[in-house]
């Protein structure tokens, strides 16, 4: 039997990686771990026969104890608490706790040689030289969930990377693909929310929505795979069929399809190295009838310049990039500025930042990464509160 830990088991890709694991007979829950649906995190615990269920919320503690009351599985609230439930023994591992907040559970799972199927982006756009630095010194094993990453994971599989001469993720250009910017403006939450092929949770739609999610993958795709930033493109496909192409010096690309559906991505890394079934829809090619492909346009869509510019950059930048831009779709949640607001912030924060020389060390350690984190943040509400007068 394998042993499996989930980590924000009671988000969009917990939820579904929870749903594939009950299906396997093969594998056994060590722990889960989620934020303040404490209903839900109580029933997967059960569901799976989970040894433990760990809230991040320290004052859920009791209530957690309370849904999981006479069924043996232990209960734990607080920070500390999902970092020993990373850290507990486990063949797999998944990362899926939404922000920079999955960083140290993800580099506890690496510590004790576990197999991290990594679905917080995050934790390589602030920290991707120590994530995989710890993996290698562990003997740990990273496999992408992201459904492009999982894409050009399985697109290389048998290729020589020396011939590899492009890599392209796709877009889906979510909600506002051709809204005009002076419409964008006036984007509200509920409209941003609104993916029009995925089906996310709130934060990830409305990243989704102003493309700094596919902002975040570039530097993704920079640090798990080494390719160099102009390698990296990014092409707009609206039916998210095709989530990324590789392509090869012959002048051929290797093009990954499958639904919008992240049990795909997620079964792969749960099967890995062998291909098991997954309860996902086959495609119908003739109902498809078309694939379309289009250039994103930089001008409605500043995230994609700013991550290249933080490619470019380096040193600290993506952690700078990352606290900068979780602020201000906090601030976007919270009806504090518009939506073309959240990349005008982020593009303050890092100017400034780059301009004191703040962000030139290399990520070498977790507490060169926390305060980078934390002072972009802060900027990043200051300069809220500045545009706001």
């Amino acid at each position: 039997m394998r042993r499996v830990t989930i980590l924000g088991a009671t988000g969009s890709i917990g939820r579904n990686t929870v749903d594939l694991v009950a299906r396997a007979d093969d594998l056994s829950t060590v722990a889960l771990t989620g934020a303040g649906n404490i209903a839900l995190l109580a029933e997967q615990a059960k569901r799976l026969g989970a040894e433990l269920a760990v809230t991040a919320h320290e004052d859920r503690l009791e209530a957690l104890r309370a849904a999981l009351a006479g069924t043996g599985i232990a209960a734990a609230a607080g920070r500390a608490a999902v970092i020993e439930a990373a850290s507990r023994p486990a063949d797999w591992v998944m990362s899926a706790i939404v922000g920079a907040a999955g960083l140290e559970p993800g580099l506890a799972a690496l510590r004790q040689g576990a197999t991290l199927a990594l679905a917080n982006k995050e934790s390589l756009v602030c920290a991707g030289p120590l994530v995989l630095a710890e993996a290698a010194r562990h003997g740990a094993t990273i496999l992408p969930v992201d459904s492009e990453h999982s894409a050009i994971f399985q697109a290389l599989m048998g290729e020589n990377r020396s011939a590899v001469e492009r890599v392209i993720i796709t877009a889906s250009g979510g909600p506002f693909r051709t809204w005009p910017r002076e419409r964008m403006a006036r984007a509200t939450l509920a409209e941003a929310a609104a993916h029009p092929s995925w089906s996310m949770g709130q934060r990830i739609s409305v990243d989704s929505a102003s493309l700094f999610n596919k902002a975040m993958e570039l530097i993704e795709a920079r640090e798990f795979f080494g390719f160099a930033p102009d390698q990296i493109e990014v092409v707009v496909h609206p039916q998210s069929i095709v989530h990324a192409m590789v392509g090869f010096a012959d002048g051929g690309l290797m093009a990954h399809l499958g639904p919008a559906d992240m049990r795909h991505a997620i079964g792969f890394a749960l099967h890995h190295p062998a291909r098991g079934p997954v309860p996902v829809a086959r495609l119908d090619l003739p109902a498809l009838a078309r694939l379309e492909f289009e250039a994103p346009d930089p001008e409605r869509f500043p995230a994609l310049r700013l991550s290249r510019a933080v490619m470019e950059a380096g040193g600290l930048s993506g952690a700078a990039f990352n606290g900068a831009k979780e602020t201000a779709l906090d601030l976007f949640i919270a009806g504090a500025v518009g939506f073309l607001d959240m990349a005008a912030l982020v593009e303050t924060v890092l100017d400034g930042l780059w301009a004191e020389g703040a962000l030139g060390e290399s990520p070498a350690s977790l507490d060169n990464v926390r305060v980078v984190d934390h002072l972009s943040r802060q900027r990043t509400r200051q300069a809220a509160a500045a545009r706001a007068g």
